[in-house]
């Protein structure tokens, strides 16, 4: 048996949950517009556990949704994860914030795009087949009207996550469905989180980090 107990904070999404053998148990998320995560990660790490009826001693493994996304949320999430993992000296796993995003919907053929934003018309994406197989790397690609043509052409394309705004704004084609009301969530980490763990595919904690893709930049403020 084993309990991984996931936290998901590259978007406004606060989430927190805990998994049997890749099986969500219980969730506790906060889809609010804002950033919170300062203040209510710890709060629900600690909620999930006392609603399991589990001690944190019989976590198995942590895992963390390592990024792309908030370079803030994103720092906040790996932080605690980390912290546990260092604390109770179980292992640290990382989780993909797009491919846990992906699997939030379920295709029988096409292509599913999980996009996350990244300021003005950019945004942090990657492709994936119907049986979430990756068919590009990871990148910041620059959102125009000819974006995904070679997949719009010949395939039904699924767009998901915090971008989809911006790129209706520019994608026309009759081939593409814009999958609303979509964040990275840690209940689909569950399953990704426990395949990983079988593997024993886990990170060092003393030198992890989040995979940000893009450098910080500090914005200038308007005071």
């Amino acid at each position: 048996m084993a309990l991984i107990l996931s936290i998901e904070t590259s978007t406004t999404n606060c989430s927190v949950s805990l998994s049997k053998e890749g099986e969500t148990l219980v969730l506790k998320e906060d889809h609010n517009k804002n950033y919170s995560h300062a203040e209510s990660l710890h709060v629900f790490i600690d909620d999930v556990i006392k609603d399991a009826g589990i001690s944190k001693s019989s976590i198995d493994a942590i895992a963390v949704s390592k990024g792309p996304g908030s370079y803030t949320g994103l720092r906040i999430g790996v932080s605690a994860a980390k912290g546990l993992s260092f604390a109770l000296g179980k292992p640290l796993i990382s989780v993909s914030t797009l491919e846990a995003l992906a699997h939030q919907i379920n295709i029988d053929e096409g292509v599913i795009i999980p996009m996350l934003d990244a300021r003005r018309m950019e945004a942090y994406v990657t492709v994936f087949d119907a049986h979430y197989k990756s068919l590009q790397p990871i990148e910041a690609h620059i959102i125009d009207e000819n974006s995904f043509s070679e997949y719009l052409n010949e395939y039904q394309v699924y767009f998901l996550g915090n971008a989809i705004e911006k790129t209706k704004s520019v994608i026309s084609s009759g081939n593409a469905n814009f999958i609303e009301n979509t964040l990275p969530s840690a209940n689909e980490m569950s399953y990704l989180a426990y395949e990983k763990y079988k593997k024993s595919d886990i990170e060092d904690v003393a030198y992890f980090e989040p995979f940000y893709l893009k450098d910080f930049i500090a914005l200038k403020s308007k005071k």
